[in-house]
C-alpha cells in the first residue's frame, strides 16, 4: 500500500519567498518542484512533499513508521523534551525526523530515506538513527541501492551522547552495505550540518546536492569567531563544495529524480558483471 500522511493543520493557499519577497499560489510552487518561479530559491520541503517529486508515481511503501524516540535524559530547556516532541509529530504527521520507504526511482528499485528538517531541524536522535541503519539493512536484505536525502541542522541536542552515538552507528552500517557491493547514494539538501555531515551524509558512493545548499559542521559565524577571520564568498555552498571536491555534481530539484536512476543503474549494471 503506497502511504502518505496527511497534515492535520489546514493546508496554507499562499505561500512568500524569503528571498525576493513574492508571493505564489502553493499549487503554482509544488508544479515547479517548491522552486521559486522569479528567483529560483528552493524552498525547504518536507519529507513526504520531497517523496512526492522524487519517486515514481505510486511505488512508495512506507516502513518502521511506529519508530520514535523517547526522552531518555528527561531533558528540559526553554520546555520539556517530551512537549517538542509532541509539537514535532504533530506538525509534520510523522513519529521522526526522517521516514523510510521502499519504491522506484526513474525505474530503478531502492530504498528511499528522507529526512525532514521541520521535525526539530531534521535532527539526529537515537531513533532517526535506528531507522537510517534499518534501511540500510533493509536494502541489504533486498539486495539494492539505498538513497538517503539528508535535510538536518546536525545531532539532537536533547539526547546527549545517544544523538553522537548514531554518527558511528550508521557509518558502520554503511560499511557493510559496501562490503555487499550495494551502492549508496548521498543528497544534500539544504542545511545539511553538524553530525549528519560529519557522518553518513558524505560517505556515498555518489554524492549529490542541491544548488546553493548550505553544507558543513559548523555554521559559518561559528567559524568565523572561531578563527578570528573572514570566509570566502560562498563558503559552504554546494557550488563552492563542488569546486573543492567535496561533491560530485550539482542537481536541479526537478532532475534529482533522472540523476539517481541514472546512478543507480551505473552501480547495478556493475555489480550484475562480477
Amino acid at each position: 500500500m503506497v502511504f502518505f500522511r496527511k497534515k492535520k493543520k489546514k493546508e496554507k493557499k499562499w505561500i512568500q519567498c524569503k528571498k525576493c519577497n513574492e508571493t505564489f499560489y502553493v499549487e503554482e510552487l509544488q508544479q515547479n518542484f517548491w522552486v521559486c518561479p522569479n528567483c529560483g530559491n528552493y524552498f525547504r520541503i518536507s519529507a513526504y512533499d520531497r517523496i512526492k517529486i522524487t519517486v515514481d508515481e505510486g511505488s512508495f511503501k512506507e516502513f518502521d513508521t511506529r519508530i520514535t524516540t523517547k526522552d531518555p535524559l528527561k531533558f528540559v530547556d526553554l520546555k520539556p523534551y517530551k512537549d517538542r516532541l509532541k509539537e514535532a509529530i504533530e506538525k509534520t504527521g510523522s513519529k521522526e525526523a526522517v521516514v523510510n520507504g521502499v519504491c522506484t526511482i526513474d525505474g530503478e528499485p531502492c530504498v528511499l530515506s528522507v529526512m525532514d528538517f521541520s521535525f526539530l531541524g531534521g535532527s539526529m536522535g537515537y531513533a532517526t538513527g535506528e531507522k537510517i541503519i534499518r534501511a540500510i539493512e533493509k536494502a541489504m536484505k533486498l539486495k539494492i541501492g539505498l538513497v538517503i536525502i539528508s535535510a538536518s541542522g546536525g545531532a539532537r541536542m536533547q539526547e546527549g551522547i545517544l544523538s553522537l552515538m548514531q554518527m558511528e552507528r550508521v557509518s558502520a552500517a554503511l560499511s557493510l552495505l559496501g562490503k555487499q557491493g550495494l551502492p549508496y547514494i548521498s543528497v544534500l539538501t539544504d542545511p545539511t550540518t553538524g553530525g549528519v555531515a560529519a557522518s553518513f551524509a558524505m560517505l556515498g558512493d555518489v554524492i549529490l546536492a542541491e544548488p546553493n545548499a548550505l553544507i558543513g559542521f559548523a555554521g559559518p559565524r561559528v567559524i568565523e569567531q572561531t578563527i578570528g577571520k573572514g570566509l570566502p564568498e560562498g563558503f559552504q555552498r554546494s557550488e563552492f563544495l563542488l569546486e573543492k571536491g567535496f561533491i560530485d555534481v550539482i542537481v536541479e530539484r526537478k532532475e534529482l529524480p533522472k540523476y539517481i536512476g541514472k546512478f543507480l543503474r551505473y552501480f547495478s549494471n556493475n555489480v550484475k558483471k562480477k
